[in-house]
């Protein structure tokens, strides 16, 4: 007879008292996470009653590849365009909340008699939501359509990204097990700079790589080239020095960005359950009764930290960030709870050896507490409101809903911001790629070079020409790419010492750009004689080329842009659903008293006033899509507007309006977002969009124009046009034939 190995047996075990454990959670109507740390503690050692797990090594090994998938699973559900688009209310509000938390853990610990590195795990636990309970509770209230909800949405963003940092910043805290700033800064700069280098490559790289391939991609191939790709960047991740869950985040967040993200999602959503259900009974595995038992005090103390602390903090975060008191509670009480990351993070403690045996545990059974008390904290936050503001004296009420609602609490958008905007964008891009080049010339080029060569002078010049010819573009960019051509913008007149600014950043970014050039080289050349000779030569030849070297990081700069935006823009996908540059469209209803009421369009000047664009107007059954300047506005209109949270939140002030509340906001398909480049023939070259025709040639509205890496959103009607302006046009589906990668003349 064939004997078994143990892992099968231990297999057959897990999953057997997983589906049965699951099975009562569904009808219980209970999250299936507690279900399965239920069925671990059932098989675990700790518990004789029934038969146990014997290999619990390889029990490990599978829970290790568990959180790689789940992380995976996140990344790909996170998408870095996400974090652009969240408002600054979600990530003041989260950021808050984590510092609190994060403070509160560790004061926690420490008054527990805990150790100092115990404490820092406990606020790292403490501080992350769980985003699986609450979008299931939220959504089984039927509440996902709220203002609130969409704040919670924002923040649970928000924390995945810090839970991330905190698996990286905690790994280093662990290793040196000591409060060294300045390694713990050196942790930070690294983490950010592969994360941004990762990506930029990630983006050039992977959605070509899957359109070209596209006809060959089945189910299976895709789920193999996908996980390919996760374990690829897994290997990498840990070869320089991160944690694998960092690594399968961020290829997910990757994947997350291409046309194929759906059916990645669909074809390792199995895989990701059977693996993330191994992960979670291996949880429940640790778990000894005995241990709960002995730590019910701290289990109950910390309890109501996490429950109480995290309700305050996330409500206080939300007022500060300017957000009405009724929608602050409601988050506070939405976000009470721990969840899938705090284990994530008590597994890194017990793995490293670091944490006392104790806190997962202890861990484990705050989440599984505040789990069940999540949807009854939801349930009570609409009568908590109303008995605070029947409680609090209504002058209170009245100033923090005023703070909500003024403009002073959002921050406008001017004139210094965007060029520094700007400027930041080309430097921070560029220097990360140049970085990344340089790295990749004297870690692997020039050992591999000068390996193959037996002279020593050959392959320091084969690998400086080779480095150079590759950074040459981006130093292009870097140094001499047009940022902001001051003629060309009408936003700069009133701005102080405009040429003093712009000329003191061009001259920066050259200096940059030659010291990243002799930084790289001086990695090669030891002495200053061929140094110095071969930085001229380099500099020379960049100068002389900067024509062609223009054309081809054009070429990488639109390949680029087109891969981050070909998921959203591939079938003209709505509008509400593809908005570029961190914008998005919210509804509004006109009340009858308000000071908008008769007027027209054309006299308001909302894009000068506020930022922002009017595309539908709703008038019962009437529907004006992109309306005129001549449309007046009735008492009770329904309009829907583009603009960030900040100039949205100073129109609404205005409007004397709340922003409507519905599941699905705006399911407008009639408007789709299109774009086209201004060529360098097109009559549109020198006119200002006033007097240009696009709105009658194509029935569509402006709401951005990109130049020269610059972004405008919403441009008022006096900005000129360019010569390779891209355009950025919302217009009724089937007016215009132009496809939106070609560029046309208008």
């Amino acid at each position: 007879m064939t004997r078994l190995p143990d892992l099968v047996i231990d297999l057959a075990m897990i999953l057997g008292a997983a589906a049965l454990v699951t099975l009562v959670f569904k009808k219980l109507k209970q999250p299936l996470v507690l279900g399965y740390i239920i069925a671990g503690v059932l098989v675990s050692p700790n518990l004789k009653l029934l038969p146990s797990v014997t290999d619990l090594n390889g029990v490990h090994v599978w829970a290790e590849i568990g959180v790689i998938f789940l992380l995976f699973s996140l990344g790909l559900e996170f998408s870095f365009k996400k974090l652009i688009k969240v408002g600054g209310a979600s990530s003041v509000t989260a950021i808050f909340e984590v510092i609190v938390m994060l403070i509160l853990g560790f004061c926690t610990g420490k008054l527990l008699g805990w150790s100092r590195i115990d404490s820092i795990f406990l606020g790292g636990i403490l501080s992350i939501s769980s985003t699986t309970i609450i979008v299931r509770a939220l959504k089984e209230l039927g509440l996902k359509g709220q203002k609130f909800a969409g704040l919670v949405f924002g923040i649970l963003i928000i924390e995945d990204l810090v839970a991330v940092l905190l698996l990286v910043l905690l790994s280093t805290l662990a290793v040196s097990k000591q409060f060294a700033s300045a390694e713990l800064m050196t942790s930070m700069f690294k983490l950010g700079f592969f994360i941004v280098l990762w990506f930029l490559a990630g983006i050039f790289l992977i959605p070509t790589f899957l359109k070209k391939t596209k006809k060959l991609m089945d189910n299976e191939t895709m789920l193999i080239v996908s996980l390919m790709l996760c374990f690829l960047m897994v290997v990498l991740a840990v070869k320089i020095g991160f944690s694998a869950a960092l690594g399968a985040f961020v290829m997910g967040s990757i994947l997350a960005e291409t046309t194929s993200a759906e059916k990645i999602e669909h074809v390792i959503t199995p895989v990701k359950e059977l693996f993330g259900a191994i992960f979670f009974v291996s949880v429940g595995m640790l778990i000894d009764p005995v241990m709960l038992k002995q730590y019910a005090g701290p289990i109950i103390l910390i309890t109501v930290v996490t429950i109480v602390g995290k309700a305050l903090s996330t409500t206080t975060g939300a007022l500060i960030a300017g957000q009405p008191l009724n929608h602050s509670i409601k988050a506070g009480m939405s976000v009470s709870q721990i969840g899938e990351f705090s284990f994530i993070i008590a597994t890194l403690g017990l793995t490293l050896k670091v944490t006392s045996e104790f806190l997962y545990p202890v861990a484990v059974a705050v989440s599984a507490i505040t789990s069940f008390t999540t949807p009854y904290l939801i349930k009570l936050s609409e009568p908590f409101c109303n008995l605070i503001e029947r409680k609090f004296p209504s002058k209170w009420i009245t100033n923090l809903n005023s703070y909500s609602s003024s403009p002073q609490t959002v921050k406008s958008r001017n004139e210094l911001q965007f060029i520094v905007r700007a400027y930041l964008s080309v430097i921070s891009v560029n220097s990360v790629v140049v970085f990344g080049i340089s790295l990749l010339a004297t870690k692997i080029f020039y050992p591999f070079i000068s390996s193959k060569m037996e002279d020593h002078m050959m392959g320091l010049l084969l690998t400086s020409f080779i480095a150079v010819l590759l950074m040459s573009p981006f130093i292009w960019a870097l140094g001499l790419k047009k940022v902001i051509p001051i003629s060309n913008y009408s936003y700069f007149h009133h701005l102080k010492y405009r040429v003093q600014l712009i000329t003191a950043a061009e001259a920066f970014r050259i200096v940059l750009s030659i010291f990243f050039l002799y930084f790289m080289l001086s990695q090669l050349f030891f002495t200053h004689t061929p140094l110095l000779i071969v930085l001229a030569v380099s500099i020379a030849l960049i100068f002389a080329t900067s024509k062609y070297l223009k054309q081809i990081h054009n070429l990488i700069e639109k390949r680029f842009i087109y891969n981050l935006h070909a998921r959203d823009l591939e079938n003209g996908r709505p509008v509400n659903e593809a908005l570029p540059w961190g914008a998005h469209m919210e509804e509004f209803a006109i009340p009858p008293e308000s000071v908008f009421v008769g007027k027209r369009l054309g006299e308001l000047f909302l894009r000068e006033k506020f930022g922002i664009n009017i595309v539908l107007i709703e008038r019962g059954k009437i529907k004006i899509n992109i309306p005129e300047k001549d449309e007046e506005l009735f008492p009770g209109d329904n309009l829907s507007v583009i603009g960030t949270t900040e100039e949205l939140e100073r129109f609404r002030a205005a409007l004397g309006s709340p922003i409507v509340e519905q599941d699905d906001l705006l399911q407008n398909n009639e408007l789709i977002l299109q774009k086209f480049t201004v060529n360098s023939n097109s009559p549109l070259i020198g006119k200002t969009i006033r007097d240009s025709g696009i709105r009658e040639k194509t029935y569509g509205l402006i709401v951005g124009i990109e130049r020269n890496g610059s972004r405008i959103l919403n441009p008022i009607s006096s900005a000129l046009f360019f010569k390779e302006d891209i355009v950025w046009i919302i217009r009724e589906e089937g007016i215009s034939k132009n496809r939106r990668d070609e560029s046309v003349n208008v």
